[in-house]
């Protein structure tokens, strides 16, 4: 009896893309684990500060430089990453990581030295938007390009409000601006996970899915801790009014 070639045909493609979609959750969970241990270690790095007041005390007037060393990091990361050996991509990722750390090692390890409740607090929320946009860039099948290019101008221009602010002293701008930049971050976490999505189903190798992973990761860390950052001062803003 004759096969309708079609048939065949349809299951070749199930198949594949079955295939394509186990590759897929396989990177993705790379990309996540990742992720994960780099907050883990910034995680450690706080509570190291935190519980060394000398060393507190000591970072506490430079934590900008490794601000602006994280910065300089991210900016060359990417040519790095895909260009270099597959250590110094990884590698890359770790100094970012141990960089933005201790950048705002001080500001974490003041609060877990005062109220580490509002530190776990605004660990759980971010946690929760994270996952949250994650999974909606993920599912989405609208592209979030064009958004994100508002999102980016929108939040360059809240980082200057965040410079003038160093010499205003502004609480109410302050707790504008981070309420301004958890929200464009949530938004930047769903586009970044669609295009860590987009970009390896269009990788044409695996060694280039893999250096994509690692550099999607940092997108993912830096905008979680980011985030984090602003919720911690939300909440930090809001409890000492009560």
């Amino acid at each position: 009896m004759a096969v309708d070639p079609r048939f065949n045909m349809t299951i070749e493609r199930d198949a594949s893309n079955a295939e394509i979609d186990a590759g897929l959750r396989s990177h993705m969970l790379k990309v996540y684990n990742l992720m994960a241990l780099g907050v883990g270690v910034t995680g450690l790095i706080c509570f190291f500060v935190a519980t060394n007041m000398a060393l507190l005390q000591a970072l506490m007037p430079i934590s900008f430089v490794f601000l602006l060393a994280s910065i300089g990091v991210g900016w060359f990361a990417p040519k790095v990453i895909m260009s270099k050996s597959m250590g110094a991509a990884q590698g890359m990722f770790w100094a970012y990581a141990a960089l933005l750390a201790l950048g705002i090692a001080p500001m974490v390890a003041m609060y877990l030295n005062t109220n580490p409740m509002i530190v776990a607090r605004a660990f759980l929320i971010s946690a929760g938007m994270f996952a949250g946009a994650s999974l909606v860039g993920y599912t989405t099948k609208k592209n979030l390009s064009g958004m994100a290019q508002f999102m980016m101008m929108a939040m360059i221009g809240l980082f200057i409000l965040m410079l003038v602010n160093i010499f205003l002293g502004s609480t109410l701008l302050s707790l504008g601006v981070s309420f301004a930049m958890v929200i464009l971050l949530a938004g930047m976490t769903a586009y970044e996970t669609q295009e860590i999505k987009s970009m390896y189903l269009s990788a044409p190798s695996e060694e280039v899915a893999r250096r994509l992973g690692i550099m999607g990761a940092l997108q993912l860390y830096s905008s979680f801790v980011i985030m984090f950052i602003h919720v911690l001062n939300i909440l930090g803003i809001m409890n000492s009014d009560d």
